[in-house]
């Protein structure tokens, strides 16, 4: 399991903590205890004989991203110690690592999810496409920053250490990218672009450098009426076209570019569904959609899961865990009869 790297809170202060979305899946308590509260009764869940992971949970699953931070704030000011050191002393498993990823500022967990895959890198690892496709241009801008203040330099350069060839030449720019993110479309682009990617495609030069300016660099309102338009003026999605090999990674990763683009929602139920799916659960894959969606689209992701499956993800999550993790995940989920 990787290392949770700890950051200063004080580090992490210039960066915005997003405010909780419709579709969060996370319950917050009408009247929220004071942060110095919050403490006390951390405090309290690690002292004695067991640590009280219940209490744990009740406390941190039920927080906004801002709400966490001033616990967080407040924890190290009153007992010289960082909470995330506290809960790493007190509790293990994949318990320990939704707790810590949730705990985390969103910007800052997604920039030890990034260096994660990076030193681990391997061509099938879609944890970048993920980042830098599913969230907005500011909040990727908030990753990077956080990401140069843990690590000392830049996930660019990071990006270029890690990956070679085709890959980093897609992944270098679409980590970079800030893209509009205005509805505002250009129709002459719309035709033009199809135009290049699909004589690119035709030509099975995947990693031409005109392809790779249009998936990382277009907004997505831009990229989507350019997959539209492909579609209708030669006949066929433009996914299909690039799954000419099934066992070519980079070709995947076009893919996921697109599908992250159009539908993120399908795309991270999809990451579920393979992590929970068959012998074995991959704890990873499904703690950090979780962890990562929990305030941001998870009731879409449960709909979508329903959908393909005819099975609630709460249902199917809790068939595939258990314990304290199991409690940990479907809270999040906004249930907390695990």
């Amino acid at each position: 399991m990787a290392t949770i790297k700890f950051p200063e809170i004080s580090s992490m202060a210039t960066i915005k903590v997003p405010e909780i979305s419709s579709m969060a899946t996370i319950k917050v308590p009408a009247t929220v205890p004071s942060p110095a509260e919050d403490c006390d009764q951390l405090r309290k869940a690690f002292q004695g004989w067991g640590t009280n992971e219940r209490l744990i949970i009740s406390i941190l699953a039920h927080r906004t991203a801002a709400q966490r931070r001033a616990i967080r704030a407040t924890y190290a000011e009153t007992y010289g110690e960082e909470l995330l050191k506290s809960l790493e002393d007190e509790i293990s498993g994949d318990f320990e690592r939704a707790v810590l990823l949730w705990t985390l500022d969103p910007a800052d967990r997604d920039a030890q999810l990034a260096n994660e895959a990076l030193r681990g890198w391997n061509p099938s690892n879609r944890v970048l496409i993920e980042i830098a496709c599913t969230r907005n241009s500011s909040e990727l801008f908030d990753v990077r920053r956080a990401y140069h203040l843990r690590y000392k330099r830049s996930l660019e350069e990071d990006v270029a250490k890690h990956t070679t060839g085709d890959f980093r030449k897609l992944l270098v720019p679409l980590v970079s990218s800030y893209r509009y993110e205005g509805i505002e479309v250009s129709g002459k682009l719309v035709k033009s672009e199809a135009k290049m990617l699909h004589e690119k495609i035709t030509e099975k030069a995947y990693s031409h450098e005109e392809l790779i300016r249009i998936f990382t660099t277009r907004s997505k309102a831009q990229l989507i009426a350019t997959i539209n338009h492909y579609k209708n003026e030669y006949g066929k999605p433009i996914n299909k076209d690039l799954k000419s090999d099934h066992k070519n990674e980079f070709l995947a990763a076009l893919r996921a570019i697109i599908r992250c683009t159009f539908c993120p929602e399908r795309y991270l139920e999809k990451v579920i569904r393979l992590a929970i799916k068959g012998l074995g659960t991959d704890e990873n894959s499904l703690t950090r959609i979780i962890t990562t969606r929990a305030e941001v689209d998870l009731k879409a992701i449960e709909a979508a899961y329903y959908k393909r499956n005819s099975v609630p993800l709460k249902q199917a999550i809790k068939g595939d865990t258990s314990g304290d993790y199991k409690a940990m995940l479907t809270a999040l989920l906004g249930h907390d009869d695990a």
